[in-house]
C-alpha cells in the first residue's frame, strides 16, 4: 500500500462562529492518479435559532440541488423533511409532545409543487386523559383508498393474574400488519418469557392488508388464523437466556462461565435426545474468543495481531484424532492498512492451482482511494462463473473440485462524487469473462439503476416510487410496495392470460419479514413454496397444486459460537440423499459471509466464495440435492429465490452494488441513501440496512434486543476506537479527565493539560480532574505507541513527521514536538516522557489496571418500551452549568425507590445496572481486551449530557437490530417523536423546551 495516496488528506470540519458545521470536506485521490487530488465538500445551512435547514453533498450541490431540507418549529422539532432521495414527510404531534399524524411518500417538484398522489397518512390514537395516555391504534390511509386501522393495542389491567405474570399495566395484545402477537409472560428483567404469535386469516395473499375495524377484540380475532405459535424462554436473574423453546416445541440451552460468557449450547429436538452444538469456549483474560469446539468434532481458533489486536487469523480444522480423519478445512489470514482496512485475504486450506498457464492462488486482494473507497480487487471464481447476474453460478458437483474449476479475476469500481457506484469493470482473461456493469444515477438524487433499465440520467427518478423504492429489478419485473415501505411483491415472470410467476412477502410492525411465499407455474401446476419465520425457527413448505410435497422445519441455532448452525427437520418429502435432522454448521468469514458448509459428521457440505459487493463467485457443493437447502449467503444473509439478498430492513442487489429503497434511517450513513457500507464492503458491514456496522455495535445490538430497550451512547471518535480496539481499557467513572484530541497523545488522557482538547481557559479544571483521580489511585506513566499507530495519525493528519524521530502536532495549547523512539516510546520536545494516565481503582478493588485508558462509550439513555415493567428511571442532578444557570424540577436519584447511588456506576437503578453488566459481558464476547467499557455516567437519562453539541452526534441501538445517528438537535428530536410514536417512552429535557 502506498501511503503516499494518504498523506495531507485530513477530513476537515468547517464551523460558523456559532459553532455549528457549515462544510465537511474531504480530499480524494485515487491509486491510477495519486497526483491529482480533487476537494469533495459537503454544504449544510442553518436557521437563525440555531437549527439545520439544508445539506447538500458534493455532486448535487454544484448542480444548485439539495439533499435534505427541514421546517422545524419553534423547539427544534423537525416538522417537514425534503429528501432527494427518500422523498417528503410531514409530521406533527400532540400537546404531549407524541406523534399525532405524519404524511409520507409525497414527491415535491422544484418549485415546492407537492404530488400526493402516493403519500401515506398516519395517525395515532390514545387513551383518554383520566388514563396514562398509552398508544392505542395506529391508522393509515393511502390517497384515493379508504382509512385502515392497521395496529391495536390492548394493556393488562391490575389483577392478581396478571400482576403473577408481571404483565400488570403491559401490552398483552397487540394486532399489527401480520397477525396478533401477545406476550404471555415476562420476567422481572424485562425478557418476554412467553409470547405467542398469530397470523391473519388472509396473510399468504399478497393484496390483502391489515384493517382491525370493529369495537373489541371480539371483532378483530375473526381475522385470524386458528393456529398459534408459542415460543417459550427461561432467563437467570441477570436476564441472560438459559432456555428457548420454539413453537415446534425443539429446546435450546445455553451455559455461561463465570465471567458470564458463552461456554455451551446444547439442542434438544421435539421427542428427541440433547445434543452438542457447542462443545467448549476458550477465551483469553480479555475476552477474546480464543477456541470453540463444536459438536462435530470441528475446532476453530483465532489469532489476534500483537499491536492492534486485529483478528489475523480463523482457522477452523478437524482436528487429530476425529472420526473423518485430521484436516485444515479453512485458514483465513487477514493483511490490514493501518486505519484497519483489509488489504489481503489468504485461505492457506487451499492449495495453488495452475490452469491454461495462470497461477490461481487462493487470495484475495483490495486496493483503496483516500476516502477509503473499494476501487479494484482480485481473487478467484469458477471458470464458468459467466456474467454477474440474479441468478446462481452453476454448482460444482461434486467436492472438491478439480485444477479447472478457478480462475483468477479482477474488478475495477468508480464512483461519483456522491459516493454512488456507477461501474463495476470485470476481467477474468483465461476464461474471456470479461465485462461492464454500468449504473445510471439520477441528476437530481442518487437513485440510480442498471443501464439496461435506462442510459438517460433524467429518467432515473420515474422508475422509483415517491418514497425512494425502485420500482423494477430488471426489464420486465415489477416491484410493488407496502404503503410503509417495505417490498411487498416480485413478479419476474408476467404471462399473457396466465398466471404470472412471482414471490411475496408480509412484515410485522418493525417492518421485520415474518411471511415468503413464491410461486411458480410448471408445466402442469402452480408450486407455491412458503416460509414462515419464528423465532429460532422458519417453516418451510411446497405445495404443487393443493397437494403437500414438502414439508420442513429448520431449527437456527441462537448461541452457536461464530458459526450459523441450522438443522433441517422434515415432517414430509425428505429427499433420499440426505438425513433427516441434517446439522449444517455455516462457518463465516471477516464480514459475516457464509463461506463453509459442515455436517454433524465434520465433512464439507458446501463451499463458496463471494464478490466483494456479494454474489456468489465460487460454489461448490458434494451433493447437488444439499445445494437448494442453503439460503443463508453473503454478509450471513438469506438470498431470495430474485437474487436479492434480504437484510432486515431492505434488499440488497448485489450485482449492482447498491440498496434497492432508500435507507428508511434517514442520513445515518451519510447523505446518499442508496450507498452499500460506505463503498467499502470489506471493512464493513450493515447487519441490516441502516448503516455501516460501527465498533462493537452488534453487543449493544444483542443487549437492546434481548431487554427490548433502546440504548443511546456517544462514541469515542476514530482515533479513540483503534485504541479500544488494540485493547487499552477506557476511562472509568472516577477518571473525570478529557482525552486528547491530536498527536501521538489522540485518545489518551495526558498527565499534562497541554495535551487534552480543553481550551486554555480550562486549564485548571483538567488539572484538577488529573490530581483528584491521583489521589484516588490512578498512576501516569510514559506513553508508548506502535508503528502503526503512528502511521494512522500521519495519515488522518493528527501527526506531522519532521525527520529521523521527530514529529509535530497542533494542540489547542499550540504546535508540540515530540521525539519517538524505534520502542515506540514519546519524549517531548525537552526529551522528557510523556506522561499518560491509568484508571484509578474500582472502589472494592485492590488496585488499578496498569494500562494507559482511553475514551469510553458515553451511556445517556436507557429507553424501554410502554409495555415493559421495569423501575421507572429516575431523572438526574444535571451537570453544574445546567445547574447554575436554571432552576428546575430535578430529582436527585439517591434513595429513590430504595435504591441508593452506586459507588463505581453513579445513580444507576438495579435494571440499568443489568443493562450495563450485559453490555460489557457481550462487548467483551466481540473480543475487546481493555476489560469494562461502558460506564454510566453522572448524567445519564439526560440526552443532553453533559451539554448536546452538533459533533457528538449520540447513537441508538434498537432491539430489532437497527440503529440511528442523530446529527444535530433537529434530528434528535425528530428521532425522539419517532420512539413515542412506536411505543417507547424517551426523557425530554425541560432545559431545551421539550
Amino acid at each position: 500500500m502506498r501511503t503516499s495516496l494518504f498523506s495531507k488528506t485530513p477530513s476537515v470540519t468547517v464551523l460558523d462562529n456559532r459553532g455549528l458545521t457549515v462544510r465537511d470536506i474531504a480530499y480524494h485521490r485515487h491509486p491510477d492518479s495519486p497526483d491529482v487530488t480533487s476537494e469533495r465538500i459537503t454544504h449544510h445551512q442553518y436557521d437563525a435559532r440555531g437549527f439545520l435547514t439544508q445539506s447538500a453533498d458534493p455532486r448535487l450541490h454544484g448542480a444548485g440541488l439539495m439533499n435534505f431540507s427541514y421546517l422545524t418549529d419553534l423547539t427544534g422539532r423537525i416538522l417537514r423533511t425534503q429528501g432527494a432521495d427518500n422523498g417528503t414527510t410531514v409530521s406533527l404531534n400532540d400537546a404531549a409532545g407524541r406523534p399525532f399524524i405524519s404524511a409520507s411518500n409525497i414527491s415535491t417538484s422544484d418549485d415546492g409543487t407537492e404530488d400526493r398522489g402516493q403519500a401515506m397518512t398516519r395517525t395515532w390514537q390514545y387513551e383518554e386523559a383520566s388514563l396514562p395516555g398509552r398508544l392505542v391504534s395506529v391508522t393509515e390511509q393511502v390517497t384515493g383508498k379508504a382509512t385502515r386501522i392497521t395496529e391495536r393495542f390492548v394493556y393488562a389491567a391490575n389483577t392478581d393474574a396478571e400482576k403473577s405474570l408481571n404483565l400488570a399495566g403491559a401490552c398483552v395484545s397487540h394486532y399489527d400488519t401480520a397477525g396478533l402477537v401477545q406476550p404471555d409472560s415476562i420476567a422481572l428483567t424485562g425478557v418476554p418469557l412467553s409470547v405467542t404469535r398469530r397470523l391473519m386469516k388472509s396473510a399468504d395473499n399478497p393484496d390483502a392488508v391489515a384493517d382491525w375495524q370493529g369495537a373489541d377484540a371480539s371483532a378483530w380475532n375473526d381475522q385470524l388464523d386458528g393456529e398459534t405459535h408459542t415460543t417459550l424462554t427461561t432467563a437467570d436473574a441477570t436476564g441472560a437466556v438459559l432456555t428457548t423453546t420454539d413453537a415446534k416445541g425443539n429446546l435450546q440451552r445455553m451455559a455461561y462461565d463465570v465471567a458470564g460468557l458463552l461456554s455451551g449450547s446444547w439442542l434438544t429436538l421435539k421427542d428427541g435426545t440433547e445434543q452438542v452444538i457447542v462443545k467448549s469456549l476458550t477465551y483469553s483474560a480479555a475476552g477474546q474468543k480464543l477456541r470453540e469446539e463444536h459438536g462435530n468434532g470441528v475446532v476453530t481458533t483465532y489469532e489476534y495481531e500483537p499491536e492492534t489486536q486485529r483478528l489475523v487469523g480463523i482457522k477452523t480444522e478437524r482436528p487429530a484424532g476425529h472420526a473423518s480423519g485430521a484436516k485444515v478445512l479453512q485458514d483465513l489470514r487477514y493483511e490490514y492498512d493501518p486505519v484497519g482496512n483489509v488489504l489481503k485475504v489468504t485461505n492457506d486450506a487451499e492449495e495453488t492451482r495452475f490452469w491454461r498457464n495462470q497461477k490461481v492462488v487462493p487470495e484475495n486482494t483490495y486496493t483503496y482511494d483516500s476516502l477509503y473507497q473499494l476501487v479494484s480487487a482480485t481473487g478467484r471464481e469458477m471458470a464458468n462463473a459467466g456474467q454477474q447476474s440474479c441468478s446462481l453460478p452453476s454448482t460444482t458437483v461434486p467436492l472438491p473440485a478439480d485444477s479447472s474449476a478457478y480462475t483468477r479475476y479482477s474488478r475495477t469500481y468508480t464512483y461519483d462524487e456522491a459516493g454512488n457506484l456507477t461501474q463495476i469493470r470485470h476481467n477474468a482473461p483465461a476464461t474471456n469473462n470479461s465485462y461492464t456493469t454500468k449504473i445510471t444515477v439520477s441528476d437530481r438524487s442518487n437513485r440510480g439503476v442498471l443501464s439496461t433499465l435506462t442510459e438517460n440520467a433524467a429518467d432515473v427518478d420515474a422508475l422509483f416510487t415517491a418514497g425512494g423504492q425502485q420500482a423494477q429489478l430488471q426489464p420486465g419485473q415489477h416491484l410493488i410496495w407496502t404503503a410503509r415501505n417495505e417490498l411487498l411483491k416480485v413478479t419476474p415472470v408476467v404471462r399473457d392470460g396466465s398466471t404470472n410467476d412471482s414471490e411475496s412477502y408480509r412484515y410485522d410492525a418493525a417492518s421485520q419479514r415474518i411471511l415468503k411465499v413464491s410461486r411458480q407455474k410448471t408445466n402442469t401446476s402452480m408450486q407455491t413454496q412458503r416460509v414462515l419465520y419464528l423465532p429460532g425457527l422458519e417453516l418451510r413448505s411446497t405445495k404443487s397444486g393443493d397437494t403437500e410435497t414438502e414439508g420442513l422445519q429448520i431449527i437456527t441455532v441462537g448461541e452457536a459460537g461464530r458459526a450459523q448452525v441450522r438443522v433441517l427437520h422434515w415432517e414430509s418429502g425428505r429427499p433420499d440423499e440426505i438425513t433427516d435432522d441434517q446439522i449444517r454448521y455455516s462457518y463465516d468469514n471477516l464480514a459475516g459471509s457464509c463461506s463453509l458448509e459442515l455436517g454433524g459428521d465434520g465433512n464439507i457440505i458446501s463451499a463458496e466464495e463471494y464478490y466483494p459487493y456479494g454474489g456468489t463467485a465460487v460454489w461448490a457443493v458434494r451433493r447437488a440435492v444439499e445445494a437448494d437447502y442453503k439460503t443463508v449467503r453473503y454478509s450471513g444473509k438469506e438470498r431470495d429465490a430474485t437474487g436479492l439478498y434480504y437484510y432486515g430492513y431492505r434488499y440488497y442487489q448485489p450485482w449492482a452494488g447498491r440498496w434497492l429503497s432508500a435507507d428508511p434511517a434517514g442520513m445515518v450513513d451519510g447523505l446518499n441513501l442508496f450507498r452499500m457500507a460506505r463503498n467499502n464492503p470489506v471493512a464493513f458491514i450493515d447487519r441490516n440496512g441502516l448503516n455501516s456496522e460501527l465498533l462493537y455495535s452488534q453487543a449493544f445490538k444483542r443487549t437492546a434486543n434481548k431487554y427490548n430497550v433502546i440504548i443511546g451512547v456517544r462514541a469515542p471518535n476514530p482515533l479513540g476506537e483503534t485504541l479500544l480496539k488494540e485493547g487499552f481499557p477506557s476511562k472509568n467513572f472516577h477518571m473525570k479527565a478529557k482525552s486528547s484530541p491530536t498527536g501521538p497523545t489522540a485518545g489518551f488522557i495526558a498527565e499534562d493539560p497541554i495535551y487534552s482538547k480543553v481550551s486554555p481557559s480550562a486549564y485548571k479544571k483538567q488539572r484538577a480532574s488529573i490530581d483528584k483521580a491521583k489521589a484516588l489511585g490512578s498512576e501516569s506513566i510514559d506513553l508508548f505507541i506502535s508503528k502503526s499507530r503512528i502511521n494512522e495519525l500521519i495519515e488522518t493528519g493528527n501527526l506531522n513527521f519532521l525527520g529521523e524521530n521527530r514529529y509535530s502536532a497542533k494542540y489547542p495549547y499550540g504546535t508540540q514536538e515530540f521525539e519517538i523512539g524505534n520502542n515506540g516510546r514519546v519524549l517531548n520536545s525537552e526529551g522528557k516522557p510523556v506522561k499518560v494516565m491509568t484508571n484509578p481503582p474500582e472502589i472494592g478493588e485492590r488496585k488499578s489496571n496498569s494500562s494507559p485508558i482511553t475514551a469510553d462509550y458515553d451511556l445517556f439513555a436507557i429507553i424501554p418500551s410502554v409495555n415493559q415493567s421495569v423501575n421507572e428511571r429516575p431523572l438526574t442532578v444535571p451537570h453544574k452549568l445546567l445547574r447554575g444557570n436554571f432552576s428546575l424540577p430535578f430529582t436527585s436519584p439517591k434513595g429513590k425507590n430504595g435504591m441508593s447511588e452506586d459507588v463505581n456506576m453513579g445513580n444507576l437503578h438495579h435494571f440499568g445496572k443489568t443493562i450495563v453488566n450485559s453490555l460489557n459481558k457481550e462487548i467483551n464476547a466481540e473480543g475487546y481486551a481493555g476489560g469494562k467499557l461502558v460506564w454510566h455516567n453522572d448524567e445519564a437519562g439526560n440526552p443532553f449530557s453533559p451539554g448536546f453539541d452538533e459533533n457528538d452526534k449520540p447513537i441508538f441501538f434498537l432491539p430489532s437490530g437497527g440503529m440511528f445517528q442523530a446529527k444535530n438537535k433537529s434530528e434528535l428530536l425528530g428521532f425522539y417523536s419517532r420512539l413515542r410514536r412506536s411505543g417507547y417512552t424517551p426523557e425530554h429535557s425541560p432545559i431545551f423546551g421539550f
